[in-house]
């Protein structure tokens, strides 16, 4: 086929290269424009845009896609082609877009659709407790990841399993089920199947307020959206007005015996670990922590420095809370 690629990050790479690979020509790759990154905030092009550079495949990094100019100069080059190829783009595409391929946009989406729509599948799926997640190819409609579903394909996730982690196995298993569905196309072999929208979760783009702990929640659901939420937003707390950064924690299978004590109390402190009260009766054994502005370090060097005793309360500084 004769494709258009849209995707941005690392998870879109293995789509691009898979459809390469299996001899379609992609003529136009759109991507998010090349954005400062890191502390020193180094202007750097996505992922999508080195792999098709060094391919020499025309790279198209439109600021605006919605306006009237913008659609003068890109309608022409969507009519061209049989599909437009959707994966982590970071854009809404407007209604004109969608409707100009032949077969319209596709869409790599990386949750077992209804579940979880929106920008952030992935993590919501691991920071909600789920042990299955996979990959949907949708046909895009104008609503919010509801068009009408392809193929699918599921894998498990891991019980230690992080978003950074689950990423990439996503990112390989959506490029394989993208070949396969454009074969089937190809050879009339697919009916849409519409989505049940009872059935919908939503997965809204992360916000930096999501990683703060909240103590009332269980060690389990703590745990998870520390392993969903890494690196961004991560999962911190606060003791007096320092943020720290929980870096390393595990639940704790015993029931802290002071039932005096409330959610965010430590309620034990080991020689390189210490432990807190969370909501239900349950610990979190914490191993290693950030402190605001230091490396990553070992519990008992913060111990050292910190003096962490039985009763001391973690939590959001008075000033900050609303």
């Amino acid at each position: 086929m004769k494709l258009i690629f849209m995707g941005t990050p690392d998870f879109a790479v293995p789509s691009l290269k898979k459809l390469i690979e299996s001899g379609h020509e992609v003529f136009a790759v759109f991507t998010q424009p090349d954005r400062p990154v890191g502390r020193k905030q180094v202007v750097t092009p996505p992922p999508v845009k080195v792999f098709a550079a060094e391919r020499g495949i025309a790279v198209y990094q439109p600021t605006k896609i919605k306006t009237a100019e913008a659609r003068a100069e890109i309608e022409p080059l969507f009519q061209q082609a049989d599909a437009g190829i959707v994966a982590a783009y970071g854009r809404i595409l407007p209604d004109w877009m969608l409707a100009a391929p032949r077969l319209g946009c596709i869409n790599v989406h990386s949750s077992l659709l209804p579940k979880y729509r929106g920008a952030a599948p992935i993590n919501w799926a691991i920071a909600s407790g789920e042990i299955e997640t996979g990959v949907t190819i949708m046909q895009m409609d104008a609503g919010l990841d509801t068009g009408a579903m392809l193929l699918q394909s599921s894998l498990p996730i891991g019980q230690q399993e992080t978003t950074a982690e689950l990423t990439p196995r996503l990112a390989e298993l959506g490029a394989e089920l993208l070949v396969e569905t454009l074969a089937k196309l190809q050879r009339g072999e697919l009916t849409p199947t519409p989505q049940n929208d009872a059935e919908a979760t939503h997965a809204p783009i992360l916000n930096r307020e999501d990683g703060q702990v909240d103590w009332t929640k269980n060690a389990t659901e703590i745990f998870n959206r520390q392993r969903g939420f890494t690196p961004f937003p991560g999962c911190y707390t606060f003791l007096g007005e320092q943020r720290l950064e929980l870096t390393g924690i595990a639940v704790d299978e015993t029931f802290h015996e002071n039932a005096q004590l409330q959610p965010g109390v430590v309620c034990e402190v080991a020689k390189d670990s210490f432990k807190v009260v969370c909501g239900g009766e349950t610990t979190l054994r914490v191993t290693e922590v950030q402190p605001a502005g230091k490396r990553p370090m070992p519990a008992r060097d913060f111990l050292n420095g910190a003096k962490l005793v039985v009763g001391t309360k973690f939590d959001q500084p008075e000033a900050k809370q609303s």
